[in-house]
């Protein structure tokens, strides 16, 4: 239980606060509620999460001592300093928060937490997460980004200024679907005005109203169960959730009826500021990686940007920020976001500045049942474009060249692998880039790059491209120096471990599907491995599960380790394409890790790649992949 004047450890990852500074969060003001504060105490020997010297940890105090605090705005010697710049950015966030969120029994309030104390008592006394860093914040723009706000926000201004973009006052919304994606378009909405419905076909979901302050409740009612058609055909707009299918009977009936639909992407691009230019990065494989690796660069040479979409915070998070900046000075330059083909459904005027199609292969297919409907629905991202805009797709793929085209697109064209555009040399060692909308060339040395695999070398030409083709002036130089800094994102070629043997052990666990996993392959060069391959196979449209073509990749490794629902019938596939190496079967992943560490040598790589889902086992890939990471790093064998 939380008590008065209590201190607890939270992760420098998540708050790191100036020692003369306390933040307060906004809640109840019930004199009997604890609201927990954000500090810093001195540093204590052996443990190394520390920030500039001092452990950061977080104070519990009632209400009514909150109320004798003074938040402190501290200037450096030329005035304004990073910690008082950082305080205001903050502050207009709180502003925005508190203008949407309750008080609630146990509710974020971006990175800090109010707390009641039988609320508390149930929960237990670890606090994790508390700090400045949010989900907001994690989306890109967080305290160690040097934003230089060159404007003062008080309460009342941020209000005022979120009020004044209102622009769905009296308009009905209907959001479907409550996963992230929809809860944040839920929470986009109101802001701008509307009345909403927010629907949900699992009985079970979280009510939404919670979450809400109660200026706003009003405006919003649940409906969860079955989907009413006379709800969506009441709808001014309605706004779908990836997983939710346009192709619905009662959703069908009310776009066929006239109700314009969108889907939770194009809600909120439309609701960014002009001045903010969108890189639109979709395609089979790869995708979250080259939109991670672009906003890296991005950053790195001091542009704000925000990364999301498909990949972790929705774009509608990132418009909802907007709403508490002036529109001539937003909080971002640019917005980088990965786009699934279940976007593209209902992509509205959807008109990013460069839009990126890296590859299509077999995927979703029970969803959009061709390979054909599959590829025009990822060609949609180049529909409204103008000659301004760049419109990238492989030059090797006439397929999609083809879909391409039909798209009627007048974005201008370049191409990956190929000039205009970006090309790599033989041994994927040097990145020469042009882009023909302005111009702009570059010539890049790779050896640099310190992510593992010749496919992120490829990631990386593609990222440099998108940075270079957005409008800020990136030279060569620039380009350049940002290229060891980058990271690919968790789950994908991630090295989790190294061990005194000199074994790498790393997660790939994002492959889901039998093309990533071979991109991935042959991407290993210089060492052998032992590769985990597993879980629960897509079958295709031949009724075979496509293992077959890895054989030839992987007789070039030291053996395969078959796991999971699947593993027999990979085995069967594998065998039948005379696969020369050890190829053996363990029942569950953990199994599976016991296994490879009696098959690798020193220097060589154990390889989590499964190419299947992972829902025989595991809650989701990501899932998978912190397990795998687990065990790497486990000493018990």
């Amino acid at each position: 239980m939380y008590r008065k004047g209590e201190y607890v450890l939270c992760s420098t990852a998540n708050a790191a606060v100036h020692p003369r500074q306390q933040l307060r969060c906004s809640g109840d003001s019930s004199p009997n509620a604890v609201s927990i504060y954000c500090a810093v105490v001195p540093h204590r020997d052996g443990n190394s999460d520390e920030v500039n010297g001092r452990l950061p940890m977080v104070k519990v105090m009632t209400i009514e001592k909150r109320k004798k605090l003074r938040l402190k705005r501290l200037d450096d010697d030329d005035g304004v300093g990073p910690e008082k710049l950082e305080w205001q950015k903050r502050r207009a966030f709180e502003m925005q928060n508190k203008f949407l969120h309750p008080t609630s029994q146990r509710s974020s309030c971006h990175g800090f937490h109010h707390v009641s104390p039988g609320a508390a008592e149930a929960k237990g006394p670890a606090v994790k997460g508390a700090g400045l860093k949010s989900e907001i914040w994690g989306s890109g723009l967080d305290w160690r980004d040097s934003v230089q706000l060159r404007w003062k926000r008080s309460e009342k201004d941020v209000v005022t200024r979120m009020q004044s973009r209102q622009d769905l006052t009296g308009k009905n919304v209907v959001v479907v679907g409550l996963g992230s994606s929809g809860r944040a378009a839920v929470k986009l909405a109101l802001a701008r005005g509307a009345n909403v419905v927010a629907l949900d076909s699992n009985p079970n979901t979280p009510p939404l109203e919670v979450d809400f302050h109660r200026s706003v409740v009003g405006s919003l009612r649940t409906e969860f169960g079955p989907h009413s058609r006379e709800t969506l055909l009441g709808a001014s707009q309605l706004v779908l959730s990836p997983g939710v299918s346009a192709s619905q009977p009662d959703i069908s009936a009310a776009i066929q009826a006239g109700v314009p639909a969108l889907s939770e992407l194009s809600f909120a691009a439309a609701a960014l500021p002009k001045s903010i230019q969108v890189a639109a990065v979709t395609g089979t494989n790869g995708k979250s990686t080259v939109t991670t690796f672009a906003g890296q660069i991005l950053r790195h040479s001091g542009i704000r940007t925000f990364v999301g979409g498909n990949l972790g915070t929705p774009l509608s998070e990132a418009a909802l920020q907007c709403l508490a900046f002036p529109a001539d000075d937003p909080p971002y330059h640019a917005a980088v976001v990965e786009v699934s083909s279940y976007h593209m459904e209902c992509a509205g005027m959807f008109q990013p500045k460069v839009g990126v199609i890296l590859n299509l292969t077999p995927d979703h297919l029970e969803r959009h049942k061709t390979m054909e409907i599959y590829g025009k629905m990822k060609c949609r991202i180049f529909a409204q474009m103008d000659p301004t805009d760049l419109a990238v797709i492989p030059q090797s793929d006439p397929f999609l060249r083809k879909l391409a085209a039909e798209s009627r697109s007048k974005g201008t064209r370049a191409w990956l692998g190929g000039l205009p555009g970006v090309q790599l040399d033989s041994q994927a060692r040097r990145a020469f880039i042009l882009v023909p909308t302005t111009g702009a060339q570059a010539g890049l040395y790779l050896s640099s790059l310190n992510a593992v695999g010749l496919h992120n070398a490829h990631n990386a030409g593609s990222a440099a491209l998108i940075a270079l083709a957005l409008d800020f002036g990136l030279t060569e130089e620039s380009i350049q120096a940002a290229l060891p800094s980058l990271r690919t994102p968790p789950h994908r070629m991630e090295v989790v471990h190294q061990d005194e043997q000199q074994i790498l052990w790393i997660n790939d666990s994002k492959a889901t599907n039998v093309d990533a996993t071979l991109v991935g392959m042959k991407g290993i060069t210089g060492r052998k491995a032992v590769i985990l391959i597993g879980g629960l196979a897509k079958v295709g449209s031949e009724g075979n599960l496509g293992f077959e073509r890895l054989a030839e990749v992987l007789n070039a490794h030291r053996a395969v380790i078959l796991f999971g629902a699947s593993g027999e019938k990979i085995e069967e596939e594998l065998r039948s394409a005379e696969i020369t190496v050890p190829c053996v079967r363990a029942r569950y992943m953990k199994d599976a890790v016991k296994l490879a560490r009696a098959f690798v040598h020193p220097g060589d790589a154990v390889i989590l790649s499964p190419g299947c889902a992972s829902f025989d086992e595991f809650r989701d890939f990501e899932h998978r992949g912190l397990v795998f990471s687990d065990l790497a790093k486990s000493t018990v064998v």
